[in-house]
């Protein structure tokens, strides 16, 4: 076998293989075994059909077939290897000649990893915002707390706003009943429900009932008006605990109000830096981004989007919504949503090939302790069981995939540790300083600087299910990016 290389674009190849017909002869062999195992001629055992009656019957053009379709993915990945082409995506073969007892040639387009050279990113410029802790924030913080202990009594009295409700609702459309349900638990404001639900419940006291119309966001129904009648069963309001020392005591390992204060805003400060850390990583990867043009494969643009336009409709469907009311709702022309995708792809695509590259010049490698890690991680992110979660991977053939998100976690952090980062005040942030309490303190600054692009996981992932149309950017997409 012989094979030649052209380069069609920046990202797209050709291979030309020639193939003599003596390398054809195993897959030849394999073609008549295996018609021969799937027809029966009489005075033949089925598999011993002799070679010149599969041809006398089925024509020598069906055995070639078979043995061409059997042969071409290895002659193919052969031509790959000899050429030293690094392929993203499948294929588009066309056989363009094949001449029985001679020679077999095909083509092969397809795309592959872009050559770029990855820009300095020694000391690379990142400005963050300041972390700054107020007293509101602790407030903030310390109430959080309150309404963690606190209770729910019955009032009687009309419902009013962070009441919590017991509802019936009832929708009709025309005077057909489409819709009901009773003993719904409600707070009043939440505005997670029917558009105009807060304003009809308002004033209700236990027994009171009110319809209004609205818009019915899901089920068959979905994007009809609806005549609503809702009962409120019950009122309740959430009586919060006095912040003193007693509650100090009860619920947190601290004997006054003051030390359970300073404690907060210790959480709070860790919170915010954590933040920060989050924002350092995203801003180091757009820097360094902005510092190299990097060819994109069409065709993977194509696939990212289209996987990122499939796995919106499916949110959408789980929430009762169609991309027209979603872009209604966020005030957005499609045009300009179906361009920030595009975009938000190209970026993806884009941050993966770097970082890669970085990764591939470093010789990064995660240990086992690192993949698991981000198993569990990732398995907490979709609320799954982490044994359950890697099940899914193996099965699906996902394991390559994950292996590359850790590696490309590494490449980041690495960034991240070269970066020079200062907030906006002009002060060095110290991303070692976000390293959790008892972890190994010999541990380098690449380590730390990951361990920041994990804990940024975890702030990012806070309040994820309640957003989850949110399309993000830098390091998340990073990990949705397809898999060369």
């Amino acid at each position: 076998m012989k094979s030649a290389l052209e380069t069609l674009n920046p990202t797209r190849v050709k291979l030309t293989v020639e193939v003599p017909f003596d390398e054809l002869k195993p897959s030849l062999d394999a073609a008549y075994k295996k018609i021969a195992s799937q027809v029966q001629i009489p005075g033949f055992r089925r598999g011993k059909v002799p070679p010149r009656l599969i041809d006398q019957r089925f024509g020598r053009g069906a055995v070639l077939e078979e043995a061409v379709n059997e042969a071409l993915p290895r002659f193919y990945g052969d031509a790959v290897r000899e050429n030293d082409v690094a392929i993203v995506g499948q294929p588009e073969v066309e056989v363009t000649e094949l001449n029985d007892g001679e020679q077999l040639t095909f083509t092969a387009e397809v795309d592959v990893v872009p050559t770029f050279e990855v820009p300095e990113y020694e000391g690379l410029e990142v400005s963050v915002d300041d972390v700054e802790v107020t007293d509101a924030d602790v407030d903030e913080a310390l109430q959080s707390l309150r309404e963690r202990f606190g209770t729910l009594t019955g009032v009687d009295r009309p419902a009013q706003e962070g009441d919590f409700l017991s509802i019936d609702l009832v929708a009709k459309v025309g005077d057909e009943e489409v819709d009901s349900v009773s003993g719904m638990s409600y707070q009043v404001g939440s505005t997670n429900m029917l558009d105009g639900l807060d304003e009809a419940v308002r004033g209700l006291s236990a027994g009171e009932q009110r319809t209004f119309t609205t818009e019915l966001a899901g089920g068959e129904h979905a994007g009809e008006t609806a005549d609503v009648t809702v009962t409120v069963a019950s009122v309740k309001e959430r009586e919060l605990p006095e912040l003193d020392d007693e509650f100090a005591q009860t619920a947190s390992e601290f004997d006054t109000v003051e030390e359970l204060r300073a404690d907060a805003r210790t959480r709070v400060e860790r919170q915010k830096a954590l933040e920060q850390g989050v924002q350092a990583r995203d801003r180091a990867l757009e820097a360094l981004l902005a510092k190299v043009d990097v060819p994109l494969p069409e065709t993977l643009v194509k696939a990212e989007v289209d996987g990122r336009m499939h796995n919106l409709a499916h949110q959408l469907e789980a929430a009762g919504m169609t991309k027209e009311q979603y872009l209604q709702g966020e005030e957005r022309t499609e045009e300009d949503f179906d361009a920030e995708v595009e975009q938000r792809a190209r970026e993806s695509i884009k941050a993966q090939f770097v970082l890669d590259k970085i990764a591939a010049e470093q010789q990064l490698q995660p240990s086992e302790a690192e993949v698991t890690e981000h198993l569990v991680r990732s398995a907490q992110r979709y609320g799954m069981q982490p044994q359950d979660f890697v099940n899914q991977i193996v099965q699906g053939g996902q394991v390559q995939s994950l292996i590359s998100e850790v590696v490309r976690g590494k490449a980041l952090a690495a960034v991240l540790e070269a970066a020079r980062v200062t907030d906006a005040s002009g002060r060095t942030v110290d991303l070692e300083a976000l390293r959790e309490p008892g972890e190994d303190e010999d541990a380098g600054p690449a380590e730390v600087g990951e361990g920041v692009v994990d804990a940024a996981e975890g702030v990012e992932g806070e309040g994820a299910e309640d957003q989850p149309l949110e399309d993000g950017a830098t390091a998340e997409d990073v990990e949705a990016a397809p898999r060369s």
